[in-house]
């Protein structure tokens, strides 16, 4: 795809010869992995596993990571969302006003040299109520909406699903602050449909449904959006009358739809890959987070959260979308757009190759370039095909003969050949 100023700032490199590439790739499978998506982003070079639950981000997931994020950020952005980026070091009291210093058994707790008790943010309604606070005076200050893309921290129990289930991740929590419930409500369907363009924009919304959950401490219900796949930890239960899913603990308290009121239900495994919540007075409350309206009454500031994380998104997109030989990334989260696979034998065919990835390049486009020379073509193309990206295009002595490339999509079978100025003037029609 050709790349806005935007997209060049955050991303830098767009193309890149993969004999220089940090990466290695694994014939077989460690034995630590047990899902798809842990598999084969351990194999095709992605991440790395430091320990249990804790990740290093490759040059190949990296750049699939600020995919992800910069299209959550471009649609938060959208709905009025103002990114912050706020500390991950949290001290103990604004934890102990809350409850949550004891309620939660999987915060992160540490001392620091004068005895001084922080937590490590596992959220961050602790710290943005207080911040809200002195910034809010009167009902002309309401409603605003803050987001940060952060790293959060919890103990895990179960961290063994790869990028699944962590025990530091990347989020992106936003929080909404409203003077009536009725303005709450409004944006919070902005934010339901903000979410649907995110999850059809990395291609998993149809299999991704709205599923009412438990609100806790906060309102009767919530909303998760929960992605079917054998991978997923979280059961839900899908209405057959409309389509709505209820969370497993929701099913246990009412047989019927809190949507259309239906008895028939279809259960299936799913991956939470986002939450959202009206937690309306409870934190404001307890900041003493208030306004004062136009009468001059004083009112307590209505609140609302919704969070993705970015790792368990990553990972979803590649439990929905492989098959036997690897990964198939959609186009707008793929790592590169165009996989180039030079299979050079002479001179001829090398310079046919750097002329297509000068010519790619000219053109903006995002471009992983195998030019390895020891490497077999059944070799490259098992790379390839383990590492995703959506097109492969091939330049050999047989393509030389007839001036063209070889192209296939990785979500297909076949391939074709293509006259390079055909080949070229597509690219420039198409992306």
């Amino acid at each position: 795809m050709f790349l806005n100023f935007e997209d060049f700032f955050e991303l830098t490199v767009y193309f890149m010869r993969q004999s220089n590439l940090f990466y290695k790739t694994l014939k077989e499978t460690p034995k630590e992995a047990s899902v798809f998506s842990h598999k084969l982003l351990l194999r095709g070079g992605f991440i790395s596993q430091l320990v249990s639950g804790v990740y290093s981000f490759l040059p190949l997931g990296w750049r699939a990571m600020r995919k992800i994020e910069n299209i959550i950020r471009g649609e938060m952005n959208r709905i009025g969302g103002q990114e912050v980026f706020l500390p991950s070091l949290h001290p103990k009291d604004l934890w102990v006003k809350t409850g949550r210093w004891t309620e939660m058994d999987d915060l992160y707790k540490l001392n620091d040299s004068e005895n001084r008790s922080f937590v490590l943010g596992p959220t961050h309604e602790e710290v943005i109520t207080p911040l809200a606070k002195k910034f809010v005076l009167t009902y002309r200050d309401l409603p605003f909406y803050l987001y940060q893309i952060q790293t959060k921290f919890r103990q895990e129990a179960r961290a063994k699903s790869g990028l699944l289930r962590g025990r530091e991740f990347i989020m992106k929590d936003l929080y909404s602050f409203h003077a009536t419930e009725r303005d709450l409500e409004r944006y919070y369907e902005k934010v339901k449909a903000a979410y649907w363009r995110i999850f059809s924009r990395v291609g998993i919304k149809k299999k991704t449904y709205l599923t009412f959950a438990s609100g806790g401490s906060f309102s009767k219900y919530s909303h998760e959006y929960q992605t079917l796949t054998d991978a997923g930890e979280d059961t839900i239960y899908i209405c057959q009358n409309c389509g709505q899913a209820v969370n497993k603990e929701i099913k246990n308290i009412t047989p019927h739809c809190p949507s259309c009121g239906g008895t028939k239900f279809e259960k299936a495994k799913a991956i939470e890959v986002g939450n959202i919540f009206q937690l309306k007075t409870k934190f404001s409350r307890v900041f003493d987070l208030h306004y004062t309206d136009k009468n001059g009454d004083k009112k307590l500031v209505m609140m609302g959260c919704y969070g993705i994380g970015l790792g368990r998104l990553m990972a979803t997109i590649v439990e929905v979308n492989n098959d036997e030989k690897g990964i198939i990334w959609p186009k707008e989260t793929a790592p590169f757009l165009i996989h180039l696979v030079s299979l050079a034998k002479n001179k001829k065919v090398v310079e046919f190759a750097e002329k297509v990835y000068k010519k790619l390049e000219d053109l903006g486009l995002e471009v992983l370039y195998d030019d390895r020379k020891g490497k077999s073509a059944g070799e490259k193309f098992a790379e390839a095909d383990l590492i995703g990206l959506p097109y492969r295009v091939v330049v050999s002595e047989k393509t030389l003969k007839k001036k063209s490339v070889e192209v296939k999509r990785r979500d297909r079978k076949s391939s074709a050949l293509m006259r390079l100025d055909k080949f070229l003037e597509a690219l420039k029609k198409n992306f």
